[in-house]
């Protein structure tokens, strides 16, 4: 006979705990690092923009997973999804800041090299939305209504496209429009927690 060790409301704090341990504070230690070293290597406008974005991801991404604790039933293969979520999410934050930059002569440089890593896993951070929006049930996922089905397509569309196009003109274009985009979503959709 099995015997309950823990109501699904006293697993989701532990759940979030090893979300936060797994994501770390890779972004706020890159951008510290450019404070205590500004000329070390020169700064690139775009790489510092999809750092804001993924940075508003982050706190919104903290916001939004309040929502798991509607969560009754836990299991394994859920908890491992949250972890994988949380894994990508700090390739993410890796990927924007390297462990060195002797290799690059520049943010821009850098930036550039990694970009299919880099929009490869943004993509994937788009779909693996729509599954932790449906892990949270069926009321949440259609709170968002058509909007939510057709910009995740679009978004991931955008994605291959910055993997394959290097103009400078496009990524600023898509940074821009993803910053304005998402502020207005956190804006008009998630300003409290239901």
């Amino acid at each position: 006979m099995a015997t309950e060790i823990a109501s699904p409301h006293d697993i989701f704090p532990h759940i979030r705990i090893v979300m936060g341990m797994v994501i770390g504070t890779r972004l706020l230690s890159g951008l510290a690092r450019i404070v205590q070293h500004p000329g070390q290597y020169r700064l690139y406008p775009v790489h510092l923009a999809w750092v804001g974005s993924v940075l508003l991801m982050l706190v919104h991404f903290w916001w939004w997973e309040f929502g798991l604790y509607a969560i009754e039933t836990w299991t394994f293969g859920k908890y491992l999804f949250i972890i994988f979520y949380a894994i990508t999410l700090f390739l993410l934050c890796a990927l924007l800041f390297p462990d060195s930059m002797l290799d690059y002569t520049s943010y821009e440089d850098f930036f550039y090299s990694r970009r299919a890593w880099f929009f490869g896993l943004l993509a994937a951070t788009y779909l693996l939305d729509v599954v932790d929006t449906l892990l949270k049930g069926p009321e949440h996922f259609a709170r968002f209504g058509n909007e939510y089905l057709f910009r995740t397509p679009v978004f991931v569309a955008l994605c291959i496209a910055a993997i394959l196009v290097r103009d400078r003109r496009f990524h600023i274009a898509f940074v821009a429009t993803a910053l304005v985009y998402q502020i207005s979503f956190i804006l008009r959709l998630f300003d409290t927690i239901v």
